[in-house]
């Protein structure tokens, strides 16, 4: 008969042996379940990625082409309709907009570099608007223009809202890097005068801000994202299957909570490119509210030296060689050049195509995001067309 020291005995020694293998068994099995959604949601995204490089390859090699090898465009006959052809293609090629009316602009009201006598630039990144590629381009030419560049370490929880202690410790931190020099951090706005020191250039990105929604929504669910989160934060939990699977089309249509953007929401997803902009305060947190549009238009043009649009990457481009020589030097020329490199940084197989109908739905509740958008466009195509290059179809 078995004595209770020896049920103690044999329960220390068999029981923790089999409740390891039972944890081991329950682990593998979710890796492995893990892995064939992952597998299959990849061969399926691979599938839509593929359609979409056939259907956009002949327009994106012909813009690209139209801004940098000066081929002519529009209709080379004479006549009323030829001109319309031509001016008609030459709208569409800068963004829409007819230069003419800003040819007359002197590019130093345009120009905040001449405002700052500290070269010491930082660029406050917006998610998903290109940001990776431009600071691997900023990291390149720092070495062939001769300034140092420091970036901002992973966060667990990634804060853009930083309270005044940290704010102090972020604007002596920056002032302390010998001129020239870049920071790159995911941060809103700040304003390093209120601390008594020297305010330095900024510069930033926008896109449009629904694809930029939709972009950020399929990033947090690739694969590789969560893996190197997991990795870099061990203590994070996986996501869950359901909201891995889980497309952008059904959560706007079914009035999911992350797919709800309602005005003066704190948003933990960045969807707001005013909040970047407008900065520390509260009343910028809000989303799509007229404080933070108005704010946002102030700062960008009292501060941003340069605000690129990510849709006009040539012009882009060109302007920050321009405004910003000491970092920008040689910016298009090194991108198209190691173009392969660079648009691979951060490009997501996993995100599908949106039903157009889908993203109208969606744009009714990004009135003011969009209005910022079109300023900052609109202000970048001011700065290009002032500095009066030469262009391929004149």
């Amino acid at each position: 008969m078995l004595t209770m020291t020896t049920l103690g005995r044999l329960w220390r020694q068999y029981v923790p042996a089999r409740v390891s293998e039972l944890l081991a068994v329950v682990s593998l099995t979710s890796t492995c379940m893990l892995f064939l959604h992952t597998s299959h949601l990849q061969a399926q995204l691979a599938i839509y990625t593929n359609h979409l490089d056939q259907a956009t390859a002949p327009h994106n090699q012909q813009h690209y082409s139209d801004l940098d090898t000066g081929e002519q465009l529009g209709n080379s006959g004479g006549g009323a309709g030829g001109n319309n052809d031509l001016y008609s293609r030459r709208k569409l090629k800068f963004g829409g907009y007819n230069l003419e009316e800003f040819r007359n602009i002197d590019p130093m009201t345009l120009n905040n570099t001449v405002n700052h006598q500290k070269m010491t630039l930082v660029f406050n990144r917006v998610p998903k608007v290109g940001s990776q590629s431009t600071m691997e381009l900023l990291r390149t030419l720092s070495y062939r223009n001769g300034f140092t560049f420091h970036k901002d370490r992973p966060h667990k929880v990634e804060n853009i809202k930083l309270t005044e202690r940290e704010q102090k410790r972020l604007v002596q931190l920056v002032d302390v890097f010998r001129p020239p020099s870049v920071y790159v951090k995911h941060v809103c706005y700040i304003d390093f005068t209120i601390f008594n020191l020297t305010q330095p250039l900024y510069v930033n990105m926008v896109r449009d801000p629904v694809e930029r929604a939709i972009s950020w929504y399929y990033y947090v669910r690739a694969p590789w994202y969560f893996v190197e989160r997991k990795q870099a934060f061990p203590e994070l939990p996986l996501p869950s299957t359901a909201w891995l699977r889980k497309d952008y089309e059904t959560c706007v249509l079914t009035n999911d909570k992350e797919c709800q953007y309602i005005e003066g929401d704190e948003r933990p997803d960045f969807a707001q490119l005013t909040e970047f902009f407008c900065g520390q305060e509260k009343k910028c947190t809000g989303f799509n509210t007229e404080y933070a549009l108005q704010k946002a238009k102030e700062n960008v043009e009292k501060h941003y030296a340069v605000v690129g649009v990510l849709e006009d990457l040539n012009i882009t481009l060109t302007v920050l060689e321009h405004y910003i020589p000491k970092f920008f030097r040689g910016a298009k020329h090194l991108y198209w050049n190691e173009v392969q490199k660079f648009n691979k940084i951060n490009r997501n197989i996993y995100k599908p195509p949106v039903l157009e109908k889908i993203k109208d739905i969606v744009r009714k509740n990004f009135t003011r995001e969009i209005e910022f958008y079109e300023f900052c466009r609109r202000r970048l195509y001011m700065q290009y067309a002032a500095l009066k290059l030469p262009e391929t179809l004149e």
